[in-house]
Order: structure tokens, then sequence, then C-alpha cells
């Protein structure tokens, strides 16, 4: 029985850590060309810069604010075969300042796909399930073709000819489309639009304004998009994903409003794994709260905090694979 089609989950998603030098640097051992790269100064307060290679590699969009789409050639210069290369500015490559990059595989500069009633530009790996889609509004309801062959279950839109809120778009609630926004702690909303199919999601946008959207597809033991229930104590819920998770963002969906939270396995290489970003926020990272143990089968949360752990609160998370639990390349323990 084939458990998983993805042997290596690093072949389509890398962390990648370093530190700045202030002067043009190529950071190598991605192990592969990446489409999609966000950054964090983990060293000190300042905003997460994120990057893909339908728009190009000068053009910068921050998760933590609604900035319309900047262009520069201070921070990310090019996507290389195998990393990256950063510039002079203090976002990606400050002198003596740490960093981290999270990089996904899509497909290149992308192709046209008629498969919406509007006409879009597609970047998609359907083996990792991950697409990168770019479209103009026509100022009324369509559809848009993401090119992942299934429904994807995570849609990340950003207006970014204009000033606008990163939409987060997800069925992993109750299989309905729910949104919350990756730029605020606000709780969850019902959308009006449809669920996205295999081949398309449904948009309402604004004339002649261009939009970026990055979609997920569920893939067994690489990618994991759902749901669990906090409990408020330091023996708090088993999350299974199939594998054991290299990255990890949380939540807090309903009830209060609260920050998005990210992890991954090469800032906390071993358990507890406690150093947060917050993906809406420029702050600092934290050491030593919102408490995480990675496992080889999913991750459990180990820290009453309310923003991952509120009593009876929902909350949903996206994780990637570090190694899956089964298949040719078994994880271990960590």
């Amino acid at each position: 029985m084939a458990y998983t089609t993805i042997k290596k989950p690093s072949d389509y998603f890398n962390t990648k850590l370093y530190t700045g030098t202030g002067a043009s640097q190529s950071i190598t051992g991605i192990g592969f060309q990446p489409d999609w790269i966000w950054f964090k100064v983990r060293s000190e307060t300042g905003n997460h810069n994120l990057f893909d290679s339908i728009r190009g590699s000068n053009k910068i969009l921050q998760s933590s604010t609604t900035i319309a789409e900047a262009t520069s050639t201070d921070l990310l210069t090019s996507f290389d075969s195998d990393g990256f290369t950063v510039n002079t500015d203090d976002g990606v490559n400050g002198s003596s300042k740490t960093y981290a990059s999270w990089n996904w595989l899509a497909n290149g500069a992308g192709s046209a796909n008629t498969d919406g009633s509007i006409t879009s530009t597609v970047s998609a790996n359907t083996t990792s399930g991950f697409s990168i889609v770019k479209w103009t509004g026509t100022g009324s309801s369509g559809t848009i073709g993401h090119g992942l062959g299934v429904a994807p279950k995570v849609v990340i839109v950003k207006r970014y000819s204009a000033a606008a809120d990163w939409v987060y778009y997800t069925t992993a609630i109750d299989g309905s489309l729910d949104y919350l926004f990756l730029n605020t702690t606000a709780a969850k909303a019902d959308s009006s639009a449809s669920v996205p199919t295999s081949t398309v999601f449904s948009k309402s946008d604004t004339n002649n304004e261009t939009q970026i959207a990055y979609c997920f597809a569920e893939k067994t033991g690489y990618s994991k998009f759902g749901t669990y229930t906090g409990n408020g104590n330091s023996d708090g819920s088993f999350i299974y994903t199939g594998f054991k998770p290299a990255w990890i963002m949380v939540k807090r969906t309903t009830d209060v409003t609260g920050r998005w939270v990210l992890w991954d396995s090469k800032r906390n290489p071993s358990n507890l794994m406690d150093n947060a970003l917050f993906p809406n926020s420029s702050a600092v990272e934290n050491d030593g709260y919102w408490k995480i143990d990675g496992l080889s089968n999913g991750f459990k949360i180990k820290d009453p905090e309310v923003e991952i752990n509120a009593s009876g609160a929902t909350f949903i998370y996206m994780a990637f694979a570090e190694e899956p639990l089964v298949g040719d390349n078994p994880c271990t323990a960590r």
C-alpha cells in the first residue's frame, strides 16, 4: 500500500535559518529553487516579508501589514537553484541579525489557466498540493483556476495593487467556507463564496485590481490542515497529522481574538518547541511560551496559553512534514 507519494518532504518545503551579513549573500541548502519564500527576522522586531516567483523576486508583500506590493532590489534579489540571494535590507539580511526563511516549491513563473471565468496565471505543484495563483479582478463575482486537480483546503488571498487584508479562506473548520485575516487577530467568519472545487475557487473582486493566492490541498504524509479543541492546561490536546511536523501554524478561530502562532523544527530541533513567531505581528521571536511538543505522528499542546489552548475554544492549524510516519522514509521520534 502506498501511504504517501512524497518520500522526502524537504523536496517541497524546507526551513532555512541564517545570519545576516549586511552585504549581498547567497543562501544555499534549500534543496530546490523555491517559488514562495516567507522571511522573518528573529533577533529583533521586523515585518514578515513574502515573495513569490509569479510576481518576481523584487516584489514585496508583508503578512503582518496590509501594504500594497512594493518594489525593492534591497531585499530578495533572486530565486536560485538551491536557495536564494538576499541584499542589504534589514528585513532579510541585517548584519549579525538572525533570520528564518520558509520555502515552498511550486512550478516556476507560472502559465495561463482558463479553468475559471477569470483567466489566471498559475504555478502549481500537484504532487505537494501547492499552487500560486495571480489574476486581475473584473468588478464582479467570478471563478479562478488554481491548477491543483483537487480541492484546496486553504486559500490565502492578498489584493496587492492596493492596501488590503490577507484573507485566509479555509474549509478545515466544518467543511463550509470560513475566513480569517492573516494580518489580524480577528475570529473566523462565514464566507458567502462557494467551497473550492478540484479546478476553481470563487472570488468577488474589485475591477482591475491584481490579486495573488497561495492554495494548499492536503497530501497524506506531507501536509495537514484541521482543528483541535483547547483544554486550558499544560497537558493539552494531541493533534494527529500522520507525520513529524517541520512547520506548524495555529490560530484561535472562535470566542475571542487571538494571534497566529508559528513554530518550526529548525528553530526548535528538540522538545519543547517554544520559539514562537506571530505572522500577524512584527514582534521578535518569543522564547519560553506558547509551548508544544513535536512528535513522530503529530504535535501536542503543552501550554495553557489562551492563544493556543483556551478551554473549549476551537483552533485551526496548518502543518507540513519533516518526515512521513510510514512508507519508504519513516520518521523517528524527536
